[in-house]
């Protein structure tokens, strides 16, 4: 299922590495950006005043906040006609280039809207990898600004890793073909079946898929179409319920829009994960491979695969080279470290997630640590060379367990 492009979004980024004189008080009160031919080629060389804008900054671990605002684009030579132009970004007082440092990553992106976009990621971090790949920028890029227009030979589709990214941006890609998927939800009615009655629906009604010969795409494309299942049938149960209010006995029920608000919340963040796993099961299931899924190790520990069993991980005379784990996360983030304690007796644990461009530091640390990352192929690309060389896809994985239990 196509999600459209990154076109369909953004006309073009500018993005550069910030200098102390752009964003320290000690050295500057300028609050202001040199307009060198990559931003007026994003801007234009028409004067705009007091422009709305977004602003953004992401840290990692969920670290994040946003703010509205605003930018004046000016050419400061325009009443010295003898002298060349030279254009400025003017912006206020933020709070988002407060938290900058020098050498964090500047991202001002303009939307198929018009609106303006200004992202701020601190250096070496998960995220500067991600809109790095996403949108399609120089790793080395240094403290000028480089263009990236969008459309024609350079755009992304937008898979299930691009759309991750945008969501951290608060970008809600649209729901594709609404509504030939408004008629496959028809039989739910309006009420959430069970993730795996879901993710079995899923599967079901997407055609092309093959597990067994590339189940690299089959996950990610069931991933994909589930999501789009899901928030369309999300906007529906939401739109009704929000129809019906949050009102009685002449007063408003604002912990009852709260609670209703916070329970759409959990359900998305817990759904995916367990999509994820239900996937999984059925891509080892049609390549035969024997496994228990939340089988208790020590200390109450349950790994989300365990291959081939519980009994024979508890045998102390069944080899350890004969025994395998696999956990599941949707987006590691720092929780990657609860796989270390889910299976002692298994030396090298495997990881299996979707999310792109995890940075050096971290996946350094899971090398230290005896932690195999495993991502579809296609999400290889957002990893730098060297942990490309490392990373395993998941028909690897698949066939190392597969050959183990032959």
């Amino acid at each position: 299922m196509n999600f459209g492009y990154l076109s369909n979004y953004f006309q073009g980024v500018a993005a550069k590495r910030l200098r102390p004189v752009e964003i320290r008080p000690d050295t500057s009160n300028q609050h202001e950006l040199n307009g060198s031919g990559p931003l007026r080629a994003l801007l234009g060389e028409e004067e705009f005043t007091r422009r709305p804008a977004a602003f953004i900054w992401l840290g990692d671990e969920n670290a994040g906040f946003s703010e509205t605002g605003w930018l004046s684009w000016y050419d400061a030579r325009k009443n010295q006609p003898h002298r060349s132009a030279e254009w400025r970004l003017y912006y206020p007082h933020s709070a988002v280039l407060e938290m900058a440092e020098p050498g964090d990553l500047l991202i001002i992106a303009r939307q198929r809207s018009g609106e303006l976009l200004i992202v701020v990621v601190p250096q070496q971090t998960t995220l500067e990898n991600q809109l790095i790949w996403l949108f399609a920028l120089d790793a080395s890029l240094g403290e000028m600004f480089e263009l990236e227009r969008f459309g024609d030979d350079n755009d992304r589709e937008l898979d299930f890793a691009a759309r991750y990214i945008l969501d951290e941006l608060g970008i809600e890609v649209e729901e594709p073909d609404a509504d030939r998927l408004d008629g496959l939800l028809e039989r739910f009615g309006d009420s959430f079946p069970t993730t795996r009655e879901f993710s079995g629906f899923a599967r079901d009604t997407l055609d092309g898929c093959d597990p067994i010969a590339d189940p690299d795409e089959a996950l990610l494309s069931w991933m994909s179409h589930e999501e789009a299942l899901f928030r369309r049938l999300e906007r529906k149960i939401v739109s009704d319920r929000l129809t019906t209010g949050f009102s009685g006995e002449g007063s408003v029920d604002v912990d009852g829009f709260l609670k209703f608000s916070l329970s759409v919340q959990n359900r998305r963040k817990s759904r995916v994960g367990y999509a994820l796993e239900n996937h999984l099961e059925a891509i080892l299931v049609a390549h035969g491979i024997e496994y228990q899924r939340g089988a208790e190790t020590e200390h109450r520990a349950k790994p989300d695969f365990l291959f081939p069993g519980a009994a024979q991980y508890h045998d102390a005379a069944f080899p350890v080279e004969s025994l395998a784990m696999l956990g599941a996360k949707s987006t590691c983030k720092d929780r990657w470290r609860q796989v270390l304690s889910e299976a002692a007796r298994i030396p090298t644990k495997h990881l299996l997630t979707l999310e792109p461009g995890i940075s050096g530091n971290q996946t350094e640390e899971m090398i230290a640590n005896n932690v195999q990352l495993i991502l579809p192929e296609r999400i290889h690309e957002s990893y730098t060379e060297t942990q490309q060389s490392w990373l395993m896809n998941l028909s690897t994985f698949v066939e190392k367990v597969r050959s183990m239990q032959n």
